[in-house]
């Protein structure tokens, strides 16, 4: 079993990505090649404001029929639960802080038709969550965020925010989190691992899919 990052080790390994100034390259690629990156990079300015658009973009899976949950199980995906229940699953979301999960309602809903039962239990799972993911050392707060812009079926994030890094703090993260260093499959793993088991301490379930 992979032994957990301390927050030590993930800053090192961060800071070995840095130049000799100490800064991080930008991923262009990443989100300052997204269209909703607010910033013009020549000289960092907001971009112009532009027309309002006469419909709110569509979603995948507004259609109840095409959403993923509605198809067989992708193998892939299934191998990323880290925690999972007949009704709930938690997904190692892959990005580069050092843990950052999905959870998602394995029927098909979003936020606001959630019905009441699921929700208190996400309510429950959502202190859960946060309380394991900000019990690992690398880890200094759980950051939540539900944005729900580019998918129909409810998937909150869970961001691990990286401990004793006082510029990674607050809503700026995310803008950090693109430039970071990938981190290592074992250890995002190892992360993730550490929260789904101590799901399925307090809550049941059943833990990594990886280590099943």
């Amino acid at each position: 079993m992979t032994s957990l990052e301390t927050a030590e080790e993930f800053h090192a390994r961060v800071a070995a990505a840095t130049d000799d100034e100490g800064r991080l390259p930008v991923a262009i690629e990443l989100m300052p090649g997204w269209d909703i990156f607010p910033f013009e990079l020549d000289g960092l300015r907001i971009k112009p404001l532009e027309p309002l658009s006469d419909n709110e973009p569509p979603r995948r899976g507004e259609d109840p029929a095409d959403c993923p949950c509605q198809q067989p199980e992708d193998p892939e995906r299934a191998a990323r639960f880290a925690w999972s229940n007949e009704r709930w699953v938690l997904v190692d979301g892959g990005m580069k802080l050092p843990v950052t999960l999905l959870l998602q309602p394995r029927a098909h809903h979003d936020l606001a038709d959630l019905p009441d039962d699921l929700a208190a239990e996400m309510g429950i799972l959502m202190v859960a969550i946060a309380k394991a993911v900000e019990s690992l050392p690398s880890v200094g707060r759980c950051h939540v965020g539900r944005y729900g812009d580019g998918g129909a079926h409810l998937h909150p994030f869970f961001f691990g925010r990286p401990a004793r890094m006082p510029q990674l703090r607050g809503s700026c993260v995310l803008d950090w989190e693109e430039n970071l260093p990938d981190i290592p499959d074992d250890v995002r793993r190892a992360n993730a691992a550490h929260v789904g088991r101590l799901l399925v301490e307090r809550l049941g379930g059943t833990g990594p899919a990886w280590e099943a």
